[in-house]
């Protein structure tokens, strides 16, 4: 594809934080149809805007940091790109045993590591000098094909016009996080979050016990901020699993600050206790309670991520 000539000098602000294009949260009960989307995998990894000139390559954080010392696998990125410059946006990721991309890893890894990770490309914003941040998504992502050649340490990865529906059920066979829905026609706005983009993830429901509460803040300082949640492990103990601080409406707020007024206990449920971030700001109850939670996934740790309330188990 030709580069479109703008005739504008770049106008992406790449050098703030929250310049990358965002997606707002969408339903996979509500699944956007018909060919105006596009669907690409939702990669759990690090957004990273690549930078390429001059046969260099600098790699930039969401916050607008300059990351590229620590991510060395990168360093022939610039040979495969079939261009003098240009800007890039996608997903840093690192695969677990199972070949999944998990969060942790992408934490971990590094200088030092023994885990390399892989940068998924699924946008262009800038080409030799000229933006394309105005060119409709499909024709970006046709560009971004003819621009990048695969390697081993990065990708462009396919995506679908419809069939979101499949595609989500698919990934959630494969054990991945979900889709990200783009209208075809979208330009990419820096530092948005559009209904344009749509992230539909997968989520795991688990019942964990709720053994104790973090004081609340602001509207919420009567109530409270963070259930402390646990999952029994065989010997009787109660392992602690992190906090859930979504999902509540004010109902729900009021009803469980009354119970937990009846329960509540001088010593902590969980063994071992949490961590002293945590416990100093922590009433404990007696573990009678359990809810039913929605998460990402449970880290290495034991811990919920991304986790909201849905209920009260009875």
């Amino acid at each position: 594809s030709r580069i479109p000539e703008s005739g504008s000098t770049p106008t992406m602000p790449l050098g703030v934080p929250g310049a990358p294009m965002k997606a707002t949260m969408g339903s996979t009960s509500a699944v956007p149809d018909g060919d105006d989307w596009a669907f690409e995998i939702k990669w759990d990894g690090y957004r990273t805007i690549v930078h390429v000139s001059d046969g260099r390559v600098r790699l930039q954080s969401t916050a607008g940091r300059d990351v590229t010392d620590r991510r060395p696998e990168f360093a022939e990125l610039a040979s495969a790109v079939n261009a003098e410059s240009a800007i890039l946006d996608g997903e840093l990721i690192v695969l677990d045993d199972n070949g999944h991309p998990s969060f942790e890893l992408v934490q971990r890894s590094g200088i030092g590591s023994d885990r390399q990770a892989v940068i998924q490309f699924f946008d262009v914003l800038q080409v030799d000098g000229t933006d394309t941040i105005d060119v409709p998504y499909l024709d970006r992502r046709r560009l971004l094909d003819q621009l990048v050649e695969p390697g081993d340490n990065w990708t462009v990865p396919s995506f679908s016009i419809g069939s979101g529906a499949a595609l989500l059920a698919a990934t959630a066979e494969q054990g991945l996080e979900g889709v990200i829905a783009k209208r075809t026609d979208s330009r990419y706005r820096p530092g948005a979050r559009t209904k344009e983009w749509r992230k539909l993830k997968n989520r795991t429901v688990v019942e964990l016990t709720i053994g104790g509460f973090t004081a609340g803040t602001g509207n919420r300082a009567s109530t409270f901020g963070a259930l402390l949640v646990g999952r029994p492990i065989d010997d009787g103990r109660l392992r602690f699993a992190g906090g859930v601080g979504t999902g509540f409406d004010q109902q729900m707020l009021t009803s469980l600050r009354d119970q937990f007024r009846a329960i509540a206990v001088e010593d902590c449920p969980f063994d071992p206790p949490p961590p002293s971030t945590v416990a100093r700001s922590a009433t404990w109850v007696e573990p009678v309670l359990q809810a039913v939670v929605e998460i990402a996934e449970f880290t290495n740790d034991g811990l919920v991520r991304h986790a909201s309330f849905v209920r009260l188990s009875h």
